[in-house]
């Protein structure tokens, strides 16, 4: 058996998609090992109201695997909470993904400086149980995907 690690885990996570949950992080608090996830803001669908597309949502082939309807939810919801706490969609659901105390620290992929500044905000976010009900009470299992994910979302949207 492992008991030492010398590096964490990447995975994808954020709060569209959270298959990493059920049994990842469970072994990695067994373990006492951490995690760094990518993506934690879904490729930016989680740092922007549903349907506002940029040029990168238009031009992202893979990153189309995000578009799924029934997260619309959830995307609404983290709207919900950033309007009522006067802060980015970004830096909730940034927040969301460091409340896992398994997460070393999400890679956010910025390019451009308010990323960094929405990124820095979310460490002073202490969501609260009502807020974190709100962010995840909405999420459904997803089918399991590659890095590229399903064939019909290559082509479909």
């Amino acid at each position: 058996m492992i008991t030492q690690q010398p590096w964490p885990p990447v995975q994808l996570r954020s709060l569209v998609m959270r298959e990493e949950e059920r049994e990842m992080f469970s072994l990695l608090d067994y373990q006492k090992a951490g995690s760094i996830p990518y993506s934690p803001l879904a490729k930016g669908r989680l740092a922007r109201p549903w349907g506002e597309r940029t040029y990168r949502t238009k031009t992202d082939v893979p990153g189309r695997r995000f578009d799924i309807e029934e997260d619309k939810p959830i995307i609404d919801a983290v709207e919900k909470v950033a309007s009522s706490r006067g802060v980015s969609m970004a830096s909730v659901a940034l927040a969301w993904v460091l409340t896992n105390p398994a997460v070393d620290a999400p890679i956010v992929g910025a390019s451009k400086w308010h990323h960094l500044a929405d990124a820095a905000a979310a460490l002073e976010i202490d969501l609260t149980d009502d807020e974190l009900e709100v962010l995840t009470e909405p999420y459904r299992p997803h089918e399991p995907t590659n890095l590229v994910g399903p064939a019909e979302a290559l082509t479909t949207r």
